[in-house]
């Protein structure tokens, strides 16, 4: 009767399992054989007895068996040499070493279950297998098959046959799940996962192809067609990690040579020992924290990235950006309008043959053509009868959308007419121009070279945090089913279709943890399918602000995207001691980025809110001034690095800055009288207000013997709504922070009503600096806009340090050139990271 055995199943993120089956028969005493020089040992005690029975059974991972058939799975031809075969699996042959010294540091190894010989060819139902063929193995009832390749067949020491499967993986079985339709159904990614089966859950040989990752679509259609199956990437459980393969692999499993071919080092100018600039797209931009992090990150590490393109849809935050980034081209405008702006800037690069597409520049100049042919033909009713000409002068901008003055959707073009002021400027559509074609060519050959807009592989990075409201947890009307066809999600697509579109050699996103949370990951796993599918390596992880040095919690998820001919960034692992696990949804815990559990890494220690704002000036709740002196030295390490200016950081001199947006949000005369009442100590809030009752089960109630207390303009100290705030249960409402707490999110609204952010010792709720602080902006980092808007910018910007950390990484892979990628996901920032002046690489790296 055959015996039924498990198949492995995959975990949240893929990773296969398997139970060990319970035998038919166990063997109730281990015997001493020598057989064909196979040596196995003779002992005849109980315990020795488990020992071997250890030896023979344990971590031996099966798959689902084929019912027995009349022909038997057994192996052909001759053992391999078992010199040869000890060599080539030491670990599975250390039952001879039971008892010496050497096996006592191999106890792990003899647990694994031990041969007598191995084999390099068998035969299962009639079909012949060879080692280092690829196979189809039987999966559970109504399940699709498993692929693996036999990477090793031997006879156990129980007499039973096995091979050892290195596994495949379709897009569906690795964290990508339910977006596997982003990824074609031939492929499939091999895995470093080996486990041993029995050799009867074989079923058919199959072919699997390894493509390189740059394949050209001609050249994989061709090979897709005579395969099963063909992979150009390597799939890694550990933060979710999609490589492309080091070397291929043949068919009897040895290596050969990479078919990757070499690349230009993208640090460096070709012939040229100085380092090349690196452009950046900062999406989504905010005020720049992302791109500014990474950036002064990427510098320290030896690379010289700079941001030379931003958009956003904040008017104030891309006023913030191009007063502290002047060398940026930033635009204020939609996404999907800049989408459409870059694919025309690439059409009218064609069309004055400043770019090599010759057949589009063919196919407008025919078009033109016919246009002119047209134009002579209806020349007499071009004619004006007018006393005025208009001529242009200079177009001095282009933008996609609905500019003022315009009813239709579409290109235009910002016109200074001759003889005219700015204030007479318009915005007209491209075939308003014909008269003025060579006004035209000279705007878009100037902007060609200035690089004005990027075109396909002009950007190196595109970094950016899409905004998806859909997944809000205040949106109480969110689609978990359809999280896609959310319009408030759609920010995301459109981020991908721009990375689609330029084919940047690095991508960064960010975003905020329910990515992963909501509707099992869906949007998150979309994502990495995205990357996935137009070929890019990927890694996501998700790290904590305050283990980078900041006094503040806040997690997010990062997700790394590289092109085949770079390496793919790592994720740097914490500085300071901070506790990252348990905050991580329960499928991506194995994604958060911190040490192994049992590891003693020597961090600094973790920082509070004493060590970020403890020097700067006092001021009031109508505090109205932009700019003031510190009026006092730096007290703390944090203080000091925080205050360097722009030159400092960057290596120059600078002369003493004054301190920007040391403002609070003005609160009413009501709210801020509440705040004058907290109590000045550690975990004041309203409850502290008299009148307010604090029951055994922790919530809030009236006190009954106090009448309710009102404020001078008749309305009540405690307000309803702080009464009823989750149920009665928050401490939240009018808290106060205190000196040695680390903030668990920096938000963007500074009101007190629900949320703990008033002063330790002032009566006033934190400056939009005292934020920014919190957030790791260097001080000289000024913004713009109303108060409100400030406290927006900096609660939605990515923490610089940690941004400066990932910009430090990157700076690495880049030097690495096209190099083999690291099979590691993290590594470890230099000492004293990042008040350094010479950053090396970590002997990890």
């Amino acid at each position: 009767m055959a015996r039924k055995r498990k198949a492995p199943k995959s975990s949240s993120n893929g990773e296969a399992s398997a139970k060990k089956p319970a035998r038919s028969s166990k063997r109730s005493k281990a015997k001493a054989i020598v057989e064909e020089d196979h040596f196995v040992l003779d002992h005849s005690d109980a315990e020795d007895e488990n020992v071997v029975e250890s030896i023979g059974e344990a971590r031996v991972a099966r798959v689902a068996k084929r019912p027995q058939t009349e022909e038997e799975s057994v192996f052909i031809g001759k053992p391999v040499d078992i010199e040869e075969a000890k060599l080539r699996w030491p670990h599975r042959y250390l039952s001879q070493i039971i008892g010496t010294p050497e096996a006592e540091s191999l106890k792990s190894e003899v647990k694994k279950c031990q041969a007598r010989r191995h084999y390099t060819e068998a035969r299962v139902d009639g079909r012949t297998f060879d080692l280092g063929d690829d196979a189809h193995v039987l999966a559970g009832e109504g399940k699709d098959n498993y692929i693996c390749r036999i990477v090793e067949m031997f006879e156990g020491v129980d007499g039973e046959p096995y091979i050892t499967s290195q596994w495949f993986y379709k897009a569906k079985d690795t964290v990508i799940k339910d977006c596997s339709d982003l990824i074609e159904d031939k492929r499939v990614f091999l895995s470093t996962i080996q486990d041993d089966n029995h050799l009867d859950c074989l079923i058919a040989k199959i072919k699997i192809l390894q493509l390189p990752l740059n394949a050209d679509i001609k050249t994989k259609s061709a090979a897709v067609t005579k395969c099963d199956y063909y992979y150009d990437m390597l799939y890694y459980v550990p933060f979710s990690t999609f490589l492309k393969p080091q070397q291929d692999d043949t068919e009897d499993g040895t290596k050969s040579g990479s078919t990757i071919s070499s690349e230009i080092d993208v640090c460096k100018d070709e012939g040229s020992k100085n380092p090349k600039e690196m452009k950046l797209l900062d999406l989504f931009s905010g005020c720049g924290a992302m791109s500014t992090g990474l950036c002064l990150g990427a510098n320290l590490s030896g690379v010289k990235l700079v941001t030379k393109w931003a958009v956003d849809l904040n008017k104030n935050a891309c006023q913030s950006l191009k007063y502290n980034h002047p060398e940026t081209e930033v635009r204020n405008e939609k996404v999907e309008e800049f989408l459409a702006l870059l694919k025309e800037w690439e059409r009218l690069c064609g069309k004055f043959s400043l770019t090599g597409d010759k057949g589009c520049q063919q196919q407008i100049l025919s078009s033109e053509n016919e246009s002119n042919h047209e134009d002579e033909e209806e020349e007499e009713e071009e004619i004006v009868d007018t006393d005025e000409i208009f001529e242009v002068d200079e177009i001095l901008s282009l933008c996609y959308g609905l500019p003022e003055g315009q009813k239709e959707v579409g290109l235009y073009f910002k016109i200074r007419w001759k003889g005219y002021g700015e204030e007479d400027d318009t915005w007209e559509p491209e075939d308003g121009l014909s008269g003025a074609q060579d006004k035209l060519k000279e705007f878009v050959t100037n902007g060609f070279n200035s690089k004005i807009l990027p075109l396909p592989g002009d950007a190196d990075i595109i970094c950016g945090g899409p905004p998806c409201q859909g997944i809000s947890g205040f949106n109480r009307f969110r689609d978990s089913k359809n999280p896609l066809k959310d319009p408030k999600n759609e920010q995301l697509l459109f981020y991908m279709k721009i990375v689609e579109f330029l084919r940047p050699k690095f991508v960064l996103m960010e975003n905020v943890v329910d990515l992963l949370r909501f509707s099992e990951g869906f949007l998150g796993r979309y994502a990495l399918g995205r990357l996935v599918g137009m070929n890019y390596q990927a890694r996501l992880g998700m790290m904590a602000a305050g283990a980078y040095g900041l006094p503040q919690f806040r997690m997010r998820v990062f997700l790394w995207g590289a092109h085949h001919t770079v390496k793919l960034p790592q994720f740097p692992l914490p500085t300071h001691n901070v506790v990252v696990r348990g905050h991580s949804p329960v499928e991506f815990e194995s994604n958060a980025v911190t040490y192994d559990e049992g590891s003693a890494p020597k961090l600094e220690d973790k920082l509070y809110l004493r060590d970020a704002i403890s020097d700067l000036p006092a001021v009031e709740n109508d505090e109205d001034r932009d700019e003031m002196p510190y009026g006092a030295d730096p007290i703390t390490d944090f203080q000091k690095f925080i205050r360097l200016g722009k030159e400092e950081i960057q290596g120059a001199a600078q002369s003493n800055c004054l301190l920007y947006d040391h403002r609070p949000l003005k609160l009413n005369i009501e709210d801020h009288q509440r705040v004058c009442l907290i109590p000045v100590r550690k975990g004041a809030n309203f409850r502290d207000l008299k009148g307010v009752k604090v029951r055994p089960d922790n919530k809030v109630e009236w006190d009954p013997t106090i009448e309710r207390v009102l404020l001078p303009s008749g309305k009540p100290l405690v307000p309803d709504y702080a009464m009823t705030y989750v149920k009665g249960t928050s401490l939240k409402p009018f808290g106060r922070l205190w000196w040695d707490e680390t903030v668990p999110t920096v938000v963007t609204r500074a009101e007190p009503h629900n949320q703990i952010i008033i002063h330790p010792g002032q009566n006033r709720v934190l400056t939009v600096r005292e934020n920014a602080r919190l957030q790791g902006f260097p001080d000289y980092y000024k913004l713009f806009g109303s108060i409100k808007q400030r406290y927006i910018q900096v609660g939605n910007a990515v923490a610089v340090p940690v941004a400066r950390a990932l910009g430090y990484s990157l700076g690495l892979s880049v030097k690495g050139g096209g190099g083999s990628p690291s099979q590691e996901p993290t590594f470890t920032l230099p000492t004293k990271f990042p008040n350094i002046k010479d950053c090396q690489p970590s002997a990890t790296d």
